[in-house]
């Protein structure tokens, strides 16, 4: 079970961090990636950090404003996100994906194990 937390409202330019904190088993082998789904467009990848945290990606979109980390000893996942326009406003939801390989990830793949539900992020004056 994934579960996000940490959005909210914010103004244009601000920031925020979204959790994403496993409940039960651990992380210790899960690529973890962030999606997001804005009212009226398709799902979007946005970043994934592999499973050892050694490695990052980040959608054209996002890169250089929001920053992928994580600490497996609490099994959770962040997403640090700054500069915030009000295009940014979307569902941000995280979703796990098992694997043997813990230096990879790929910001594109659509096949994950687990979702969280997701936590909405508006950006707005």
């Amino acid at each position: 079970l994934l579960v996000e937390s940490g959005g909210g409202w914010v103004q244009p330019g601000g920031s925020l961090t979204l959790s994403c904190a496993a409940a039960g088993e651990g992380l210790d082998y899960d690529a973890i990636q962030w999606f997001r789904q804005a009212p009226g467009k398709e799902q979007e990848g946005i970043s994934c950090v592999s499973a050892s945290g050694t490695n990052t990606h980040y959608a054209n979109s996002v890169k250089g404003r929001f920053t992928i980390s994580r600490d497996n000893a609490k099994n959770t996942v962040y997403l640090q996100m700054t500069n915030l326009p009000p295009e940014d406003t979307a569902v941000y939801l995280c979703a796990s994906k098992y694997t043997l390989v813990r230096t990879l990830c790929d910001v594109r793949s659509r096949s994950m194990d687990w979702w969280g539900a997701g936590v909405l992020v508006k950006v707005s004056s």
